[in-house]
């Protein structure tokens, strides 16, 4: 009963909070509610980065692909740093510059509309299928094992399943739909502090437990019964061969860190790009350490539980209920749900901001007010939470690995879509029909490679890595933009449009901080090479 009490206790309080700390922000524009009116700060944007990316999806999969594979998973983690860096030196002073509220807004003013309502449109398909139901899921599956859920309502699994997945979901919608940026940028920054704390117990009792009350004693031990699971290069039959490290593993965090909706819109919220910096790269750091949290973990299960697990995905919550006392369970559990909540709602919130500002106003009503905009995304937001929470439970039925099948999918959008940015921001004459191919060419070609050539002709087993596949379609849709951009160039070179809505004085120690982050990551690398 004091679990649930504690639980109840610090969500509570959080919401609480974030009321408090949200109430004078006005939303009814959108700058105000999509971009909590443009007034977040370093160690906000660093904390509601963290917590967006830092979800039961990331905690539960990457865990349970330690469990397999061990701490070569890593990549996903520690390589996300230096994307990091990259967007903070490279892309927000860009972003900022331009006075942009979403990334497709930039791809209007460089190709056209249709090029903006094509992108805007994959993103909202790639949250609806399989971002947020995979939230939901992986937060479910989480507290209901933690919890005990099917056993403390007597009830199935299935059933436990959907009330906890409409449970999260309808709080999510609160926050995201009723609450706009700052509230959920507020609630990250209160959950990202609890999850760093709870998040390094977990390692910290559960090497105890290995160590029979000695902390060093639990890393020694774990090295020399599992030291396979120590080696940071995977080979090619690793879920992340040590080669993609160089071809699509940096593209797919380029795009994630650097163009996703969901996680630049915190960057694109800071008072000035000197704070946006900031946080960029507070966050980058503390990510470094997030091995500790999301890899080292598995580890640990492996080693208490072997080969006895049938889901990889239920190693993490079933480690958090056999190491962590039980007076503390309830606060982690109430930590787990706002990671669960700040993934669920980030991208909620990005979702209702690219459908009233990229779809609504661009195309259905072009004289809406911006009372009219927030209003009808609200609207929409409410539908897309609906439509996520019926989709999430049937991911129980998904290949095992649940984190590598969510990157897998991503790839029908998230290349085509960096490959039209980054083409549009390095060249001047590329047309807006190169775009329109870049994007329909990748997402038709990344499909068939992964969805038909891949499984039914070629066989998983002769088949090029899915990171490999992306590098390689990258380059294939860059050549093609750039042909059509010489056999068809645009009449004028495209000039970037200039705001003075924030200052844009950079960090003065951001080149340093970034090149400091990129020696530790190249380190950590070399060491357990």
């Amino acid at each position: 009963m004091i679990q649930i009490l504690t639980f109840l206790f610090f969500t509570l309080l959080v919401a609480v909070i974030s009321y408090f700390a949200t109430r004078n922000t006005p939303e009814n524009t959108s700058d105000g509610y999509f971009l909590g009116g443009r007034s977040l700060t370093g160690v906000v944007i660093a904390g509601s980065l963290l917590l967006t990316n830092l979800s039961t999806e990331q905690i539960v999969g990457l865990n349970g692909a330690a469990f397999k594979e061990g701490i070569l998973v890593m990549a996903w983690e520690t390589l996300a740093a230096i994307a990091m860096v990259v967007t903070a030196v490279v892309l927000l002073p860009r972003y900022l510059k331009g006075g942009i509220t979403t990334v497709p807004q930039f791809l209007e003013r460089r190709y056209d509309k249709f090029t903006k309502t094509i992108t805007s449109g994959l993103f909202l398909s790639g949250y609806v299928v399989v971002l947020l139901p995979i939230v939901l899921y992986s937060g479910a599956l989480a507290i209901n094992t933690m919890f005990g859920i099917p056993e403390l309502l007597n009830v199935s699994n299935s059933t436990a399943l959907w009330i906890t997945v409409w449970g999260i979901g309808i709080t999510g919608s609160i926050y995201a739909i009723f609450g706009g940026l700052k509230a959920v940028a507020v609630s990250d920054t209160i959950n990202a502090v609890g999850l760093l704390i709870g998040g390094l117990m977990i390692p910290f009792f559960g090497l105890l437990l290995i160590g029979d009350g000695s902390l060093s004693e639990g890393v020694t031990i774990l090295i020399e019964t599992s030291p396979e699971k120590f080696k940071a290069l995977g080979n090619n039959k690793a879920s992340v061969p040590f080669g993609t490290i160089f071809t699509g593993m940096m593209l797919v965090q380029l795009f994630y860190w650097g163009t996703n909706q969901a996680i630049i819109q915190r960057a694109l919220g800071a008072k000035n790009l000197k704070e946006g910096q900031k946080g960029l790269l507070l966050a980058s750091f503390i990510k470094i350490l997030g091995p500790l949290i999301v890899v080292l973990p598995g580890i640990i299960a492996f080693h208490l539980f072997g080969s006895t697990l049938d889901n990889p995905d239920q190693a993490y919550p079933l480690l958090v209920s056999k190491v962590l006392p039980a007076s503390l369970l309830g606060f982690f559990a109430a930590v787990l749900f706002g990671a669960v909540l700040s993934s669920f709602n980030s991208a909620l919130n990005s979702s209702v901001t690219l459908f009233g500002l990229d779809i609504y106003k661009s195309h259905i009503n072009k004289e809406a007010s911006e009372k009219q905009v927030v209003k009808i995304g609200k609207t929409f937001g409410i539908f897309l939470a609906i439509l996520s929470m019926f989709i999430a439970p049937f991911i129980a039925n998904a290949p095992d690995g649940l984190f590598g099948y969510l990157q897998e999918v991503n790839g029908c959008y998230s290349i085509p879509i960096l490959t039209i940015i980054l083409v549009g921001y390095l060249t001047k004459y590329v047309p807006a029909i190169a775009a329109k191919v870049g994007l329909i060419s990748g997402v038709v070609l990344y499909s068939i490679s992964q969805f038909i050539l891949k499984p039914f002709v070629f066989g998983d087993e002769n088949y090029p890595h899915f990171l490999h596949v992306m590098a390689i379609l990258f380059v294939l849709n860059v050549i093609i933009m750039l042909i059509i951009g010489k056999l068809y160039p645009r009449e004028t070179p495209y000039k970037a449009y200039e705001s003075n809505e924030v200052d844009i004085t950079p960090w003065k120690y951001v080149k340093a901080a970034g090149i400091g982050i990129t020696v530790i990551v190249i380190g950590i690398y070399i060491y357990f090479a």
